[in-house]
């Protein structure tokens, strides 16, 4: 029988750490990629060590093609590490994904066009267990897409819907599986500024509301700096983690933490480190 859904949130009781309130949940040691370019093995990510703990948001950041995506890759069991292991839940990636552990959001939403806005929500929930009756499927996705700040609009075609709605959609269709982990690769990146910043806003409350993890792959130093409670920055060649930086940022984070001094000491700080990852050059 699947599991009951919920959307109860675990994050740390008021004057807990995070540290202190939650265990590892993503834990990746001693990764490395080779990919084979121009008929050579070559090494594109170095040996790699993540550690997420549970309920916590976290960014990767750095420039294009430094291996961002690949890292998310292997920790979704979408790619094999030549070298290391992950566990997710204390299970291979792999495993966790059958077992929807694990939720993905890429940058396109890749919505079906022929299905509206509910449908495509409950979608991946009915075809990965056909013992969830359609009705209980679709209160899932109505109750995902009202998180999300799409009540009234799930009768819309994505033909219907702005790039916002849509990769909106994106996220409640993941969250219908009710993941533990959710693993974003660059799920803004194809909208514009101001769409952007509402959907870091809605990102932001989902993290707030369900607690789920999340691990976001970013090229946006605000977006990093604004949402996560942790950052780790991509670069070098082969690719790796050149530093992790904590944010301490006071919750929860509105318009005021834009103005925060402490908010443009992180973004000072994160752009110091990107500048020094484009100057070791490319991945």
């Amino acid at each position: 029988m699947p599991a009951a859904f919920s959307l109860v949130a675990t994050t740390p009781p008021a004057g807990a750490t995070l540290a202190e309130a939650a265990p590892v949940q993503i834990d990746a040691r001693g990764i490395a990629i080779d990919f084979f370019l121009d008929g050579r093995r070559q090494r594109v990510l170095a040996e790699t060590d993540l550690t997420v703990p549970k309920g916590r948001l976290v960014s990767l950041i750095g420039p294009s093609g430094c291996g961002k995506s690949t890292l998310l890759k292997v920790l979704a069991g979408l790619i094999e590490p030549d070298e290391g292991h992950v566990t997710v839940e204390g299970l291979a990636p792999r495993e966790a994904a059958k077992r929807r552990v694990i939720g993905l959001v890429f940058q396109d939403a890749t919505l079906l066009p022929w299905k509206n806005a509910i449908d495509n929500a409950a979608f991946l929930v009915t075809a990965a267990d056909d013992m969830v009756a359609k009705d209980d499927a679709l209160s899932r996705a109505a109750a995902m897409l009202k998180l999300v700040g799409l009540e009234g609009a799930e009768r819309k075609m994505p033909s219907q819907l702005s790039g916002g709605m849509r990769q909106r959609v994106a996220i409640a269709r993941a969250l219908t599986l009710d993941p533990q982990v959710l693993l974003m690769d660059e799920p803004f990146g194809a909208l514009d500024a101001i769409t952007r910043e509402e959907m870091a806003e809605c990102l932001l409350d989902v993290w707030e509301r369900t607690g789920k993890t999340i691990v976001l792959v970013t090229h946006s130093i605000d977006e990093a700096a604004f949402l996560s409670n942790e950052v780790h920055v991509m670069g070098g060649s082969p690719a790796h983690i050149i530093e992790t930086l904590p944010i301490s940022l006071a919750q929860p984070r509105n318009e005021d933490t834009l103005a925060d001094p402490a908010f443009k000491a992180v973004q000072q700080h994160l752009r110091a480190l990107l500048i020094q990852s484009h100057r070791r050059g490319p991945a």
